[in-house]
């Protein structure tokens, strides 16, 4: 159940991240509003690339992952999973930082990206909390 869960989340996310990339930013956001602010500041972009485009491809691979896990579990898929979740979610934090604090301004689709990427976290932390209670006897 868990993965299913996940894998509806990354298809948000990857959704989001296909409509940033694919769409002008005019044509899904209301001028003036948060949205541009967040797409054409600086921190849109790392190592030259647009972020949305880092996205597509980063949960499109979650997306094959997980239904692979779905269909075939391993447990170097599963470690895969959360660690990029985990890793995922930071970078997450970050870019809600930046949007509050430095451009305070909130694009709709990032927040889409950046809530789902939290609410998979939630899910892997519930399981690990469920994996030391195993552990432990409690």
């Amino acid at each position: 159940m868990k993965y299913k869960v996940l894998l509806v989340l990354f298809i948000i996310s990857f959704a989001s991240s296909l409509t940033l990339s694919l769409k002008p930013v005019s044509e899904i956001c209301d001028l003036n509003k948060g949205c541009e602010v967040v797409h054409y500041s600086q921190y849109n972009f790392t190592f030259g690339i647009q972020n949305s485009h880092y996205g597509i491809f980063i949960f499109l691979f979650l997306i094959l992952l997980t239904s692979s896990q779905i269909v075939k579990p391993k447990k170097n898929k599963e470690t895969a999973i959360k660690l990029l979740v985990i890793i995922g979610s930071l970078i997450v934090v970050y870019f809600l930082y930046i949007q509050e604090f430095v451009l305070n301004a909130y694009c709709k689709y990032c927040l889409l990206v950046d809530f789902s990427l939290l609410l998979a976290l939630i899910v892997i932390l519930s399981e690990l909390k469920e994996d030391v209670k195993k552990i432990s006897g409690k």
